[in-house]
């Protein structure tokens, strides 16, 4: 069977024009995300033994949820603000508040996350959240097929398509940043 040495990739993206305030809130997002690297990278090994071909997205979730919930303060599939004229009721897998009015969006995806366009959903989760600034998206390097070998790799196709919506003012969105976390 063939296995990869699983690394975490990372990468980030913000908004353009962000005032003292905004600057402020990114470097503590930023402080989470250098956390949630080095998690990744601190157990690769136990990653690497629940995301094989056919586990449930369950079970990388739970990963995460030891971090993100019990060290990091995030609450986990909590109803958001919803937003007005859209019926929707967004509960993302991770939520982190600076306050009443601002947080975290944090999403961990597995198998569907580009075939399905995971990625794209959690984007528009966060854009259309009033409570949601930010947006941290947990993906797979690789997926596996049956026979142990890569069948596609996810992270490298997020991180081009989040950063589709950073870098000139014009393309923004209403999210301030966007970290993309490779598992």
């Amino acid at each position: 069977m063939f296995k990869l040495q699983l690394m975490a990739e990372h990468q980030r993206w913000a908004k353009s024009d962000l005032d003292a305030h905004g600057n402020a809130e990114l470097e503590l997002v930023d402080h989470l995300a250098a956390t949630l690297t080095r998690h990744i990278d601190a157990t690769a090994d136990e990653i690497a033994t629940r995301h094989v071909h056919g586990a449930s997205s369950r079970a990388i979730q739970d990963h995460f949820s030891a971090l993100l919930r019990h060290e990091l303060g995030f609450e986990e599939e909590v109803v958001l603000t919803p937003q007005d004229g859209l019926v929707t009721q967004a509960r993302p897998d991770f939520f982190y508040r600076f306050d009443n009015q601002r947080g975290i969006l944090a999403e961990v995806e597995r198998g569907g996350t580009t075939t399905n366009n995971h990625d794209l959903k959690d984007l528009w989760k966060a854009h259309v959240s009033p409570d949601a600034q930010h947006l941290f998206l947990i993906v797979p390097n690789n997926n596996w097929r049956a026979d142990g070998q890569p069948r596609e790799r996810p992270f490298p196709l997020v991180a081009r398509r989040m950063g589709a919506f950073f870098g000139d003012p014009r393309r923004e969105i209403d999210v301030v940043s966007v970290n993309v976390f490779g598992y």
